[in-house]
């Protein structure tokens, strides 16, 4: 049986456009001799559509894209995600379902079972749970099988979430159900799971290693097809995959990109290796998302705010790199605290890149600002309110050269920085995205020595500098925070593993610093609800994944 995996990038309610694309990859598997052309989950809609799906329009422009393309599909037959009404009057009325389909009609429609809540996902929302599973079945397949060539084939067909529940792999699980299980011992031959699974760095591996295991556990080919892309803060990876009944990955899908793959489920299939996730993936996750999110929202230009510090340099290279430096805009926005080495280190990085470089030095504005609000600042001694002063100025004119010249302002803190709050508001954290806001500061530095591998992009001294605002004289980051190597520590265990202080000082953290940090970590939470959204990279980003009371008491 050859099979055909088609890993797209869908814009989300972009009907026309993914139904085009759907089609032109269902010709594409008819030229190759393909039996199966497999989709990813809710192909034609785009993931997440979120309360898009409360729309009774949306939903049916979805059913009439889905009848459109059925009438496309000849002899290979097709698996494709699509929202089906739950006729049973379940509320919410809704079904995350996928339609078996071949010679222009709908063979069978399988339902997603699994509904995840946690993290990222709210499908419960939208979705009614599958009331049962039951393989699909290909008529009149030119395969050869079992039992000889042209007979049916049977197929065992679930939806992400689905496959995420053996009790062989899983140490606790979510779910009772077993939807992969259930399929089988109803009959499946082949199985089919497709998926819109985010990335976060590590998950490529974990999820291979899982598919894997499940497919030799039920001793079947297993087809994964994951959707690739950006949509708002979600990335997704794509890596579809064959497994085969040993366990060995047999085919494999382009990361971070479309593709089509065909192959034979043959045993005699050659392995195909899964490469070992490092920055590399990470940063071209980050390129990815940077990309889809303008585009896909009708941006071709980006400006940066260049301080000649780490963070600014490597938001900057990724724009460069996912729309071309011709694309991008650096502002260099020297005060009256700006070292001179922190100018020109932004001008050579500029100069490297290719991208557009101004200089606007923010010294007049400063001090005419400081001149109007110092009879009501009266005797007070100078303190945050003049060094955010200046951040607010310089996001005053970022945010005029985008609304002037269609440039998306891009807002370049980090991770570690967002946590405790060592950032602006309507400053430093203007923005329509935070391409960095789920990026430790150490991890910055190990995405900037990759941009580097080629050739020395971002100068040198950005690496070794101490970092600082430049708010002030003299400041440096650890004027106010620990070392970045440890506050991302205590931040790993706080926000991603959610452990407690105690727990914390148990890996060898100082208490006072694991407890101030905790509580800026708090006190910082009405920033974080105003900041640009954040392409999600670890397990635990913060935005719609972290819902968390502004207002709350419990320390």
């Amino acid at each position: 049986m050859k099979v055909a995996l088609a890993q797209t990038n869908p814009t989300i309610g972009e009907f026309d456009g993914n139904r085009r694309k759907v089609i032109d990859l269902l010709k594409r598997a008819e030229k190759t001799g393909a039996d199966l052309v497999v989709f990813p989950e809710l192909t034609l809609i785009g993931y997440p559509p979120r309360d898009l799906l409360l729309r009774p329009d949306f939903v049916e422009a979805n059913l009439h894209a889905l009848d459109e393309m059925v009438g496309e599909v000849g002899e290979t037959a097709a698996v494709v995600g699509f929202v089906a009404r739950d006729e049973s009057a379940r509320a919410p009325a809704l079904l995350n379902a996928a339609a078996l389909v071949q010679h222009g009609k709908i063979l069978s429609v399988h339902h997603k079972s699994l509904l995840p809540t946690y993290d990222v996902f709210d499908e419960v929302r939208y979705f009614s749970p599958a009331a049962g599973v039951a393989p699909g079945e290909l008529q009149g397949s030119t395969a050869p099988t079992r039992r000889g060539r042209g007979t049916p084939v049977k197929v065992g067909i679930t939806i992400c979430e689905d496959a995420w529940n053996d009790e062989s792999f899983w140490s606790t699980r979510r779910y009772t159900a077993d939807p992969v299980a259930a399929v089988v011992e109803a009959g499946a031959e082949v199985l089919v799971n497709i998926a819109a699974s985010p990335y976060t760095f590590g998950k490529r591996n974990l999820r291979t290693r899982m598919l894997s295991e499940l497919a030799k556990k039920h001793g079947k080919f297993l087809v994964f097809v994951n959707q690739v892309g950006g949509n708002d803060e979600l990335v997704f990876d794509g890596n579809s995959g064959v497994f085969a009944p040993d366990g060995r990955t047999i085919a494999r899908a382009a990361a971070f990109e479309e593709d089509f793959v065909t192959v034979e489920l043959s045993e005699a299939a050659e392995t195909v290796e899964t490469p070992a996730e490092d920055v590399a993936d990470l940063h071209g996750a980050l390129v990815l998302g940077l990309r889809d999110y303008l585009t896909k929202n009708g941006f071709k230009k980006a400006v940066v705010g260049v301080s000649g510090g780490i963070d600014s340099a490597v938001v900057a290279s990724l724009a460069a790199e996912a729309l071309g430096a011709a694309n991008v805009r650096g502002v260099s926005m020297p005060s009256p605290y700006s070292s001179e080495h922190s100018v020109n280190d932004a001008r050579a990085l500029a100069a490297d890149l290719g991208i557009r470089f101004d200089v606007v030095p923010i010294n007049d504005i400063f001090e005419k600002v400081i001149a109007g609000v110092k009879p009501l600042f009266a005797d007070a001694p100078p303190d945050t309110a003049e060094e955010n002063v200046q951040a607010r100025i310089r996001g005053a004119l970022l945010m005029a050269l985008s609304n002037k010249f269609g440039e998306m302002v891009l807002a370049t803190g980090n991770k570690s920085e967002l946590a405790v709050g060592y950032c602006t508001l309507y400053g430093d954290m203007c923005g329509g995205l935070a391409v960095l806001g789920d990026v430790p500061k150490m991890k910055v530095y190990e995405l900037a020595r990759f941009i580097n591998r080629a050739r020395p992009v971002i100068p040198e001294g950005t690496f070794t500098k101490p970092p600082s605002a430049e708010l002030k004289p003299d400041q440096t980051d650890q004027d106010t925070l620990p070392p970045y190597d440890v506050l991302d520590g205590i931040l790993q265990a706080y926000v991603e593993e959610a452990k407690d202080a105690a727990a914390i000082v148990k890996l060898g953290f100082d208490e006072a610093t694991v407890r101030r940090v905790i509580r800026m970590v708090h006190s910082s939470e009405h920033k974080r609800r105003q900041a640009a959204p954040v392409i999600k990279v670890t397990s635990k980003a913060f935005g719609t994944g972290r819902r968390m009371p502004i207002a709350q008491g419990w320390q």
